[in-house]
């Protein structure tokens, strides 16, 4: 609820007021361990023998944060704000504390702990961290801020998302790409993002690319990105603070005015569409406003130290006194400093915010670093998850797993309708979810033309083609309380591994914060894999993503790879019930066999793994002499027909077929909670017996994951070995040695050798034949093309 109206003058002052106390507060923050308020003179004995921390960022983050309050004090709107400069930690914590967020979250701290915690060890980090109310883009990585910035305002149609991105931050690739995000926003049903670009000029070292061109150039670039900059120049005003304040304010309500008027105009055409009346223009991308604000990098902090020029370079991007501790000018010079914002005005003895800048401090979760859109989880629902009943298919049949899911998502998209959204590079139809076509379109606000398909004015489905952008966008969606799903290329993937390495460092330390309630898993489908990219070659042929994320904290990641289209339906529903994880599934598009019906999908995806006692010969010769063992759809189907093949051809061979859904099950219980017991493990692959496992991705990661298991001397993986091109499908397994004839060859030469002798030249002769063929004729086999099982004991499973 917004206060009673003050004026323009004493608002601009309760804003200065509030900018200088954060100011102090980050200055603080990173050298003080004692003498919070300056009640004497600093001593050696009250600076941090380690200074860390950034300086230069923080008073423009300053401003925009005080600006920000002072608005919502007085319009009553719903603000998150995003901190897109690496190292802005100080000053997100310093609004924290003024708007008396931190105290409440963190009730042990006084102000002498708040300074002393800050890059402390045992403390909080200096980036804007999980641990930092209002957060939810670190920075550690720079470059995802203007990304999870709209990801945040999708379905969220009363917020401003305002979003500080650095000026170096503005080089890198992923933010490039984030400009263009608007074009996917929709002002009837969204909320609104106000990018604003802290044009200070400096990197740690360098200059920034975009504070050196001229003015007109970059206004010009902005315009060409679909933008109205709005330009705020300190220098224009001799670096004034207040008159920067004028200038400031003018501009932020400009820009709020500009979003009111675009939301206001499409949403009023909406309700008249939706009244069956004339709407008026198309649905076209507007221009939304930004601000550049330009202001010296390290403004108000040490203008000189140690005779070179600090304000305004590169040298206050950090420490700008740096022996503060051993010097006494460096010390003089840093309490002249932190005198210099006037604390005795500021604080009471406490360290509360005193006086007029009360007057801008919104209050409950209308304050930025309170707000439930920073701590998603707060506001999240659980999806309402169609039954699966009905979108399975039959076992025994042949059926795409992607195509199978496609229906089942068009439904979850229809219950869901704001809090589910489906993300993609160009790929959705390639990857055969294109039924999801049937009850949305791809959301598009640029121009239409005859001969588009399922673009829309708005739409839950978004593609764009950058994974990072994506990926972005996914997280704040996800952060902010809703839930959705990224498909992409398998191979391409490789685009945001830092990306999903942030993420799942945030998500743990997000997950020891007990104010932090959990919110959706970040859910990545890779399909169009590498054993079904034969068409496209080798540049398309890459599994390791998934040795990237199962490097990351095991009992907060999950790899799923389905076997077939029913058990892809099952580790979806799983995937979109539980919290704070994020899920990997590998799913291939070509039609396979489906080797379970949906209820036995359900029950073996719940158990992670199991034996198919159906495709081995373990009940009918007594004794397991083999284990054949497979991970992803395509390896299921080589490991079955190679049990197939020793079936017929071996029979008095006991094969068991172990298959795993969930890869991380044969992790070390010893580490991590979800691993599977040795007791269970010992079960499956029973020590002393060779187990020969056709594994979706590169071998090395499935002995990184049972390295302490028992009997790991008798694992011997099969998997991609970096041999690939434009082939045919089995010639792109046989360069792999992935094929059912190498499976079986490494298995009965396991078993006994010589008494396989005969068998064994067959193989290897078979799989001589099949090349062959291959490269004659341009495709592969029939034998091998159109392959069926046929080891059913009564006929395949309903």
């Amino acid at each position: 609820m917004a206060p009673a109206h003050i004026s323009t003058t004493d608002r601009l002052r309760a804003v200065d007021a509030w900018w200088r106390a954060a100011n102090y507060l980050t200055v603080g923050q990173i050298y003080l361990l004692d003498n919070p308020l300056l009640e004497r003179p600093i001593e050696p004995g009250d600076i941090k023998p380690r200074l860390l921390g950034h300086w230069g960022t923080s008073p423009a983050l300053n401003l925009v944060y005080a600006h920000c309050n002072a608005l919502i004090a007085e319009t009553g709107r719903e603000f998150l704000y995003i901190c897109g400069p690496g190292h802005g930690g100080p000053a997100m914590n310093a609004n924290a504390w003024l708007d008396g967020t931190w105290g409440e979250l963190y009730a042990d701290d006084d102000l002498q702990r708040f300074f002393r915690q800050f890059s402390f060890p045992g403390g909080i980090p200096s980036h804007a961290a999980p641990e930092t109310p209002g957060s939810i883009n670190e920075g550690g990585e720079l470059g995802y801020s203007l990304a999870h910035a709209y990801g945040a305002a999708l379905d969220n149609p009363d917020l401003v998302v305002a979003c500080v991105v650095g000026d170096g931050e503005a080089e890198t690739g992923p933010l490039a790409g984030s400009w263009q995000a608007h074009t996917f926003l929709d002002p009837v049903s969204d909320g609104a993002v106000l990018p604003i670009l802290n044009l200070n000029g400096w990197k740690i070292a360098n200059p920034t690319v975009l504070a050196r061109i001229p003015g007109e150039d970059l206004t010009a670039y902005f315009r060409g990105l679909g933008y109205d900059p709005i330009v705020v120049d300190s220098r224009r005003v001799d670096d004034d603070p207040y008159a920067v304040h004028a200038l400031f304010d003018g501009a932020l309500h400009r820009a709020l005015a500009a979003i009111d008027d675009i939301q206001a105009a499409a949403r009023a055409q909406a309700a008249r569409a939706a009244a069956g009346q004339p709407a008026g223009a198309a649905d076209l991308r507007p221009r939304w406003p930004m601000i550049i604000l330009r202001t010296p990098k390290g403004w108000t902090g040490p203008k000189e130290v140690d005779g070179q020029q600090v304000e305004g370079t590169f040298r206050a991007h950090q420490v700008p006194l740096s022996n503060v501790r051993e010097d006494d000018g460096h010390r003089a010079q840093l309490e002249e400093w932190m005198r210099s914002y006037r604390p005795e005005e500021l604080f009471d003895e406490d360290g509360n915010p005193l006086g007029i800048m009360t007057t801008i401090r919104p209050a409950g979760d209308e304050r930025m670093s309170a707000t439930p859109h920073a701590n998603g989880g707060r506001i999240r629902t659980a999806l309402d998850r169609p039954a699966l009943d009905g979108y399975g298919v039959p076992a025994g049949s042949t059926a795409s797993a992607t195509g199978t899911l496609g229906p089942w998502l068009a439904a979850l998209i229809t219950q869901n309708a704001s809090t589910f959204r489906l993300f993609g590079p160009d790929e959705t139809i390639s990857n055969k979810l294109d039924a999801v076509f049937d009850v949305t379109s791809r959301v598009w606000r640029a121009q239409r033309a005859v001969g588009d398909e399922h673009l829309g004015a708005r739409g839950r489905v978004t593609e764009v083609l950058s994974e990072h952008l994506l990926e972005g966008m996914l997280e704040g969606y996800v952060l902010s309380g809703r839930h959705g799903l990224l498909n992409t290329y398998e191979a391409f993937a490789h685009i945001i591994d830092s990306m999903v390495g942030q993420y799942a460092k945030w998500l743990e330390s997000a997950t020891d914060i007990d104010w932090r309630a959990p919110v959706s898993n970040l859910s990545i489908l890779l399909s169009s894999h590498v054993w079904r990219q034969d068409h496209n070659g080798f540049s398309h042929q890459d599994p390791g993503f998934l040795d990237v994320v199962a490097s990351k904290q095991q009992d907060l990641v999950r790899i799923k790879l389905p076997a077939d289209a029913n058990t892809l339906l099952a580790v979806a529903a799983h995937a979109f019930e539980t919290t704070d994880r994020i899920e990997v599934i590998v799913a291939g598009k070509h039609p396979e066999p489906v080797f379970l019906s949906l209820e036995d999908a359900v029950a073996h995806v719940d158990a992670g793994l199991g034996v198919w006692d159906w495709a081995g010969t373990e009940q009918e010769v007594g004794r397991v002499d083999v284990v054949l063992a497979c991970a992803g759809d395509v390896p299921t189907v080589e490991a079955v027909a190679a049990a197939d093949i020793i079936r017929k051809h071996a029979p008095e061979v006991g094969v068991r077929v172990v298959n795993v859904v969930d890869l991380l099950a044969l992790g070390d219980p010893r580490k991590h909670e979800h691993p599977i017991p040795d007791e269970r493990y010992d079960e499956l692959f029973p020590p002393g017996t060779p187990t020969v496992f056709a594994f979706h991705g590169y071998p090395s990661l499935v002995h990184q994951l049972t390295y302490r298991r028992n009997g790991h001397d008798d694992l011997h993986v099969h998997g991609f070995l970096e041999q690939g091109t434009t082939t045919s499908p089995f010639d792109m397994l046989m360069r792999n040695e992935m094929d059912r004839f190498a499976l079986a060859h490494d298995a009965l030469t396991r078993v006994d050798a010589e008494a396989h002798a005969d068998l064994l030249a067959t193989l290897s002769a078979a799989r001589d034949a099949a090349r062959t063929y291959a490269y004659d004729k341009g495709e592969d086999h029939e034998s091998v093309d159109g392959w069926e099982f046929s080891g059913w004991p009564q006929g395949p499973s309903a």
